[in-house]
Formats: structure tokens, sequence, C-alpha cells
């Protein structure tokens, strides 16, 4: 005599549909994908590198050619800083700070302010 119980609750066994299945044991064969092709599988992400800048060839010195149009250019502009002055001639940020602390020894440019990282020059007006 079964209880209600086990008479909801069980389960007949697993029956085998043909003589195939009963060698795979009730497992469906898994199709390989033939010749490369991928079928559903994911692709793994790729990181990007970042983004690459151009290399600068500044120069370290300056010719008399590019001092010339340092001292024409330069003091004619209102907001005068090394980055500045170092991508307008193509030099050296080091070497845009020396001249322009020689032009300030000079007289051309005028100090606005001096932090330990930028030092801001400008144009000397004559009011």
């Amino acid at each position: 005599t079964q209880s209600t119980w086990e008479s909801i609750f069980r389960m007949p066994p697993k029956q085998a549909k043909n003589a195939k299945d009963t060698k795979t044991k009730g497992k469906v064969p898994v199709k390989k994908p033939k010749d490369g092709a991928q079928g559903g599988k994911a692709k793994k992400k790729k990181w990007s590198k970042g983004k690459v800048r151009d290399k600068l060839n500044n120069a370290s010195l300056l010719d008399t050619v590019t001092y010339e149009k340092l001292l024409s250019e330069v003091p004619a502009g209102k907001s005068i800083t090394p980055s500045g002055v170092s991508e307008r001639l193509k030099i050296r940020v080091s070497l845009a700070k020396r001249a322009l602390r020689d032009l300030h020894t000079q007289g051309l440019i005028r100090l606005v302010t001096m932090h330990h990282s930028q030092v801001i020059y400008a144009r000397i007006t004559t009011a």
C-alpha cells in the first residue's frame, strides 16, 4: 500500500527512446564545429592598448632662426607660457622656460604669476 505522498511525487524511471540512446545513456551528443567554425561561442574581449601619441621631436638648442622668431613673435603674445612657446616654436619646454626667463630679464615681457609648475608672462603694455 502506497501513501498518497508517494503516488503524487514519485516519478517513473526514464525510458530510452531507441537503441542509440542506450549507448549514450540518455545524453544528447555535442556536435563539433567543422573547419574553424566557432558556432555560438563568444569571443574573448580584447583590451585596447590606449591612444598612442606621436613622438614630438622638439629641438633642445636654439638656432639663429628660432631665436629671431622668439624675439619677434613671443613678446607680441597676450598670454605667454612655456608650453605655448614650446608648441609654437617646436622647442623643448625646458628651453622655452629659460628663453622666457631671458626675455623677462631683458624687459621684453612681464611676469604675471609664478608657480612651481607653471609660469605665466604677458606682453608689456604702455599705458
